[in-house]
């Protein structure tokens, strides 16, 4: 029986305020005063708001699970240079809490072309939360965008330890997470089954060079094009108004980036 997509976000909304009110009544328990006066009780909040935000993510995912049908996605006409450096920033203002170094590669200083803005923050705070995840301290992780042959290229690249050969080629299938030797948070599998369905909704294709030992770069390429739909910023945020780049990122966070100064 094949799964209705049109059914999840329905069921993530209602997910979504349970867990919302679960969060705000353990939150009048630790309020932002008291956490910042007493540094055990805000070492115990962070640890609710870790799986606070976790859990806010994996049921963001199942409204993002329409992008499994792989179909075309509205895009619009924007700045993609602006756009992959404005992920990037927030993203490496959190990559100290991981020990990790993060940097920047694109030629270009701006670059007009269609994309879906919603489905590729998804998409690249998707690769950017693996490669938290499995890069070791101490580790770089590289963002390139680049423009060639009439396409655009995005990549995220880590020095983590790897993917094993023989996964490599499942690697983007539904519910099947990479197996690299370090500790696997708990997920659906989902990932980058809904980074191959972005793919492929912009017209593009995402592939994964990896050598263990060396690390892992995914890459995701698309028509360098226009679609002459005017741009809007107006966008739904799912994160409830907290830290939109700290949830993405939640599963590969420690509990001290949920610590009330780090928010």
């Amino acid at each position: 029986m094949d799964l209705d997509l049109s059914l999840l976000p329905r069921a993530a909304a209602q997910m979504r305020g349970a867990l919302s009110s679960l969060y705000f009544a353990a939150a009048r328990l630790a309020p932002s005063a008291a956490r910042e006066q007493d540094p055990e009780l805000d070492a115990k909040a962070a640890l609710v708001d870790q799986s606070y935000y976790r859990l806010i993510r994996l049921v963001n995912n199942l409204t993002a699970a329409r992008y499994l049908s792989e179909e075309p996605l509205p895009l619009q006409d924007r700045d993609i240079v602006e756009f992959v450096a404005d992920i990037f920033a927030k993203a490496a203002s959190l990559a100290p809490l991981r020990g990790l170094e993060t940097r920047l590669v694109c030629a270009a200083d701006s670059h007009i072309c269609a994309f879906c803005p919603d489905a590729l923050e998804q998409l690249l705070y998707q690769l950017l939360s693996n490669a938290f995840k499995f890069t070791p301290a101490g580790g770089l992780i590289t963002v390139e965008l680049r423009l060639s042959g009439g396409r655009v290229f995005l990549s995220v690249e880590d020095t983590g330890p790897g993917i094993d050969p023989e996964r490599q080629e499942t690697l983007f299938d539904s519910y099947h997470q990479a197996e690299r030797p370090a500790p696997q948070p708990q997920g659906l599998g989902l990932g980058l089954a809904l980074c191959r369905g972005i793919a492929q909704g912009h017209g593009g294709v995402i592939t994964a060079e990896s050598h263990q030992g060396k690390g892992t770069r995914v890459t995701f390429s698309m028509p360098d094009r226009v679609s002459g739909t005017a741009l809007s910023d107006l966008r739904f945020d799912y994160g409830g108004g907290f830290n939109h780049a700290l949830m993405a990122l939640s599963e590969s966070m420690p509990p001290e980036a949920f610590k009330i100064r780090n928010h």
